[in-house]
């Protein structure tokens, strides 16, 4: 099942690259990917889907991993109102998203207070294809 792992970079060129390339050094896949500059440092969002390898990697790279926590991996329809209809379905069971992300192949990397309610809640058989919403990378 892919992790979420957060990255703490300096806010300057070339932190990208290190950590694209320390990664791709040891085979490790990129399969999600967000980031944004918050009090001068980077902050980033990894999805991947071995941890260890992923931390060592960046370990030997010099590249410091906050925290790494289990996320929903959605397919995504790719098609106006979607990512509304999954959203407001989360937050009429009074759950709260608090990361999103697009991740690969139209796939929606959401993180939730109760990630067990929410993965149980997309996991239902809700909407016409008969089809969970919820995927693992081995599914895809």
């Amino acid at each position: 099942m892919s992790v979420d792992l957060t990255v703490i970079l300096e806010d300057r060129p070339g932190t990208l690259a290190e950590m694209g390339e320390a990664l791709g050094k040891f085979g490790i896949n990129i399969e999600g990917l967000c980031g944004f500059r918050c009090q001068g440092k980077g902050t980033i969002h990894i999805l991947v889907e071995d941890e260890a390898a992923a931390r060592r990697a960046m370990e030997k790279a010099g590249v410091r991993v906050r925290s790494s926590r289990q996320v929903l991996v959605l397919r995504l329809e790719d098609r106006p109102g979607e990512f509304g209809r999954i959203c407001r379905r989360i937050a009429n069971a009074g759950i709260n998203i608090d990361l999103a992300y697009l991740a690969t192949n139209m796939r929606l990397v959401l993180g939730a207070d109760d990630l067990d309610k929410a993965r149980a809640l997309v996991e239902q058989r809700g909407h016409a294809g008969g089809t969970p919403l919820v995927m693992n990378c081995a599914q895809l």
